[in-house]
């Protein structure tokens, strides 16, 4: 009886999958079908979960086969990162008009990045604050204890090092195994790289340039091909945005997250906050923000149901380019935040953690040495966060080990992760956007007739 249930189950999602197909053929806007999708699993969730409930056999059964869905699409984004995250830096160097100004345009970048993480931490600090967050109020049940001792885990074996041990990590001994992944930090070995092979084209073109224009021209023949995998990938988003809210929705323990419901309203709130500073920096470098908005809106409602910011980084790139950036300072600007700086997951998150988490260990939240402290660790450690899934946790483990407060307490925010993950990404991805609009600016790069073309946005089916 209880396969015919879960026959049924998939049956009534793979119509729902026809209907997503259907208006896709009807040309409804990307943005559309996917908030349709989004709906349409919270209440396809709700209902298993209402009729059923989270931990019946039945929902256990549907979610695996939901999962082909989901977790295949999540699976997808994963396999691009790393050939994306490369060709585009390489990409960045090719493109780049004036080579002279690669120093500048750079430090510009990471240093927008690096200093909206620490206004974001800021941020992070005053709303958890503002809600009185505490660690000691949430209750621990076998999941959030469990998930505890994992990041204990973790957190162990990368205090095994000292902090230079740790920064040396960073860079790539071996290219091809952070190709894999196979570091927490493979992202930024990866774009570290990179930047060494782009070094050289620059070199290799002054002294020779025939050579130089033969590897720009491979280069440029991959970046079409990964593009072009990648938007074959951004197509399937609806149907992986349905499949991941249906399972998460129906596995979910609704009473876990009503009780830490708090957590998530201080946490949007941070991140709405954050989100009107980027308005106002793009405001005070003399451009209409309503136009960034709008320009905005298609990438961040992608990264904000994908939740991955290496997955919208072709649209990223696209869009910025819409808003008149330089193609060069548009690749360098999506790449280097996905590794750096990273608003929402390496900024907001985990300042909010180590406000909630002080009282346990005696440290008063209120204290400016430790408030500075906290901002300064939030801004160091946002180097190598990575872009797919487990990026905000990287970072919290690397916050809270150092400044010696129990990373397992991070496990008890683990039943809303999802819901906080889908606003983080968005706001990680605009902070990149941001970047390389400020950047361009600052160096008289925008085209501003672009910017203000309101009939120029970008779908994800057009990166």
């Amino acid at each position: 009886m209880e396969n015919l249930f879960v026959v049924l189950h998939v049956f009534i999602m793979l119509l729902l999958i026809a209907g997503l197909f259907v208006m896709q053929k009807k040309h409804v806007s990307f943005s559309k079908r996917v908030f349709t999708a989004l709906g349409l699993g919270i209440v396809f969730g709700f209902a298993l979960q209402l009729i059923y409930g989270p931990a019946s056999h039945i929902v256990t059964q549907t979610a695996d086969w939901f999962n082909i869905a989901g977790g295949g699409y999540v699976k997808l984004l994963q396999m691009i990162v790393m050939p994306l995250v490369f060709i585009s830096i390489l990409g960045a160097f090719t493109k780049l008009k004036l080579t002279h100004n690669i120093g500048k345009i750079s430090g510009l970048i990471i240093g927008i990045l690096i200093a909206t993480t620490a206004i974001a931490a800021a941020v992070g600090i005053v709303s958890a604050l503002s809600f009185d967050l505490k660690a000691v109020h949430i209750d621990q049940g076998s999941t959030e204890l469990s998930r505890g001792q994992e990041l204990q885990q973790k957190s162990e074996d990368m205090t095994a090092k000292t902090l230079p041990q740790q920064i040396v990590e960073l860079l790539p001994a071996n290219p091809f195994l952070d190709f894999t992944g196979g570091r927490p930090t493979s992202t930024i070995g990866v774009v570290i790289f990179a930047a060494f092979l782009g070094i050289a084209f620059l070199g290799v073109k002054r002294k020779q340039p025939e050579h130089a224009a033969t590897f720009s021209g491979i280069v440029d023949a991959v970046y079409a091909i990964i593009m072009r995998v990648v938007t074959l990938i951004l197509r399937l988003t609806p149907y992986g945005v349905l499949a991941i809210m249906t399972k998460t929705i129906a596995t979910s323990d609704i009473d876990s997250i009503v009780k830490l419901g708090m957590f998530v309203i201080a946490s949007y709130a941070a991140l709405i906050v954050m989100f009107i500073i980027h308005l106002l920096l793009i405001t005070f470098s003399g451009l209409n923000p309503v136009t960034y908005v709008k320009k905005a809106f298609p990438v961040m409602v992608f990264a904000f149901t994908s939740r991955s910011s290496a997955g919208a980084l072709p649209l990223n790139i696209k869009t910025q380019k819409s808003m008149g950036v330089p193609e060069g300072i548009a690749n360098f600007a999506g790449s280097f935040g996905l590794s750096i700086g990273q608003n929402g997951c390496a900024g907001i998150y985990p300042a909010m953690l180590a406000m909630m988490i002080a009282p346990t260990v005696g440290q008063n939240p209120f204290e400016p040495g430790f408030i500075i402290s906290v901002i300064a660790i939030v801004a160091i450690s946002s180097f190598g966060v990575a872009g797919v899934g487990g990026g905000a946790t990287f970072a919290a483990l690397l916050v809270l080990s150092a400044l010696n407060m129990p990373v397992a307490l991070a496990g008890l925010l683990i039943s809303i992760e999802p819901l906080i993950d889908m606003g983080r990404t968005a706001l990680n991805v605009s902070g990149s956007m941001t970047a390389g609009l400020l950047t361009s600016k600052m160096t008289k790069e925008t085209d501003t007739s672009v910017y203000n073309d309101s009939s120029i946005v970008i779908e994800a089916e057009e990166a």
